[in-house]
């Protein structure tokens, strides 16, 4: 195959896993709480406005994400008050990023096992309820693990390869900034070969310092990420401290993969880096960095969320394939080759066993993101809404609040829960019309006033399946003279 053709190859490979994967969710596509909000942040800039990022439950900024929603924002390119072509485009990309995520665990499981190994591992990864989940929700995490794994092979093809992988990393350490414990292992590995340079340094340096900088410029706080992750976790009562991580990490690695991939992965590990250990040590390494950086956030007393794994989850699915098939690469007379075997086999039956069960997880999933997506698509029909100027809108909680400032064009700080005693000066309310309906748009399960379906005063104005929409028509003191 030509060098075009290789190269036109992933392309087509990811745009048409993208495609499918949206269309088995369709009409489920929307933007989480998180992504949301850096959306609306780059909207903010891209229009010459300070954002708010400390309006309360504010999610990380994340520097990479505020600048897509810049240049998804900028002149031209769509009405940025209303987010229509900059929500669309997000949606698309990550879709994209799903069939990207599928292309490279293929090639990495090929790189490492062959070609069958790659295979089972992008089917499995694909087959995933968390991966769909925050695939088709657009969580940056997606894209972050496609990085890595980016890194991963380039490094796999070409020994050593310096720039290009720390580029990649860097590009990971402006999502997440467990890419920075990556890029300094990496240093330490150039260094060991004798290939390392002082633009090397300068590379790995960049990503850490240019989130420092992007807090300081936009909050005057350069380490606002880490204190504002640290109080939301506090306030949302998230599982954090080193002291969880023996229950935390393998449950929710058990939560991503289940049970068959744990089974194939330990299987397939385990006999891969006793007679293949030259193809195996790299996604070892990796995998071992990926749950150092994991413990890593624990001891800073971050959230340990079950997307943070979403790495390590991935690399498993890899030595799942090897485990599946790796026994092919050993010569018939090899001692490793029988005991391989019996790992493949007991991993495939017990896939087929529990392939019905896995099955439901993914309809349920699908019906809920659709009714998610419904949700948004309607309270999104009401806007623009009537309102008094300088008066706020409310909400039954903070879930809808970045799409609500997005479409409305005013300020997040100024979309209030129903709970909040500034409610009271809304102009328009947005109550769900059940309690069932309250429930499916919450912004975390912990959150005490998920289930407020009524606001604190006005009247009924328009009713719909998801939503009835109340206004306050006398005067308010925050209406503008």
């Amino acid at each position: 195959m030509s060098r075009a053709g290789r190269g036109a190859l992933p392309v087509a490979v990811s745009l048409a896993v993208g495609a499918a994967v949206w269309l088995a969710f369709a009409p489920a596509r929307f933007l989480n709480y998180d992504t949301a909000y850096s959306l609306l942040w780059g909207a903010d800039l891209a229009d010459g406005r300070s954002p708010d990022l400390g309006v309360a439950f504010a999610p990380t900024p994340k520097p990479l994400a505020t600048l897509l929603g810049v240049l998804l924002s900028v002149p031209g390119l769509g009405d940025v008050p209303r987010g229509g072509f900059q929500e669309t485009a997000w949606e698309v990309l990550a879709f994209l990023a799903l069939g990207v995520l599928a292309w490279l665990v293929f090639a990495l499981g090929r790189q490492w096992f062959g070609t069958a190994a790659g295979v089972v591992a992008a089917v499995v990864v694909l087959t995933r309820e968390p991966v769909l989940s925050y695939g088709v929700r657009a969580y940056v995490d997606i894209p972050y693990v496609c990085l890595l794994l980016g890194a991963l092979l380039v490094e796999s093809r070409r020994r050593a390869a310096g720039t290009p992988v720390l580029v990649l990393v860097g590009l990971a350490g402006l999502l997440r900034p467990e890419a920075w414990l990556f890029a300094g292992a990496y240093l330490v590995w150039l260094w060991w070969g004798g290939s390392l340079r002082p633009g090397h340094v300068v590379l790995a340096a960049a990503a850490p310092a240019l989130w420092l900088v992007h807090d300081a410029a936009l909050t005057g706080d350069a380490l606002h990420s880490f204190t504002g992750t640290r109080e939301g976790a506090e306030e949302l009562d998230r599982v954090t401290g080193i002291a969880n991580i023996p229950e935390t990490l393998p449950r929710r690695l058990g939560e991503i993969v289940r049970e068959p991939v744990l089974v194939g992965a330990a299987g397939g590990g385990a006999l891969a880096l006793w007679r293949l250990r030259d193809r195996a040590w790299l996604g070892f390494a990796a995998g071992v960095l990926a749950v150092a950086a994991f413990c890593v956030l624990a001891a800073a007393g971050l959230p340990l969320l079950t997307r943070y794994l979403l790495l390590p989850a991935t690399l498993l699915a890899i030595f799942c394939g090897a485990g599946v098939t790796g026994w092919a690469l050993l010569p018939r007379d090899d001692p490793g080759r029988a005991p391989w075997i019996a790992v493949a086999v007991v991993t495939v039956l017990l896939g087929l066993v529990l392939a019905p069960q896995q099955a439901r997880r993914l309809d349920r999933l699908q019906a809920a993101m659709a009714t998610q997506t419904a949700i948004l698509e309607e309270l999104r029909s009401y806007f623009p809404v009537p309102t008094a100027d300088g008066c706020p809108y409310a909400l039954p909680n903070r879930r809808g609040v970045p799409q609500v400032a997005l479409w409305s064009g005013i300020a997040p700080a100024d979309v209030l829960p129903f709970g909040d005693p500034r409610s009271d000066d809304a102009t328009a309310a947005f109550a769900p019309t059940s309690r069932r309906v309250a429930e499916q748009f919450v912004l975390d399960k912990r959150d005490r006033t998920a289930t407020d379906i009524t606001p604190r005063r006005g009247r009924p104005d328009e009713r719909g399946r998801f939503w009835n929409v109340w206004l306050v028509e006398d005067a308010h003191p925050c209406a503008a003279p």
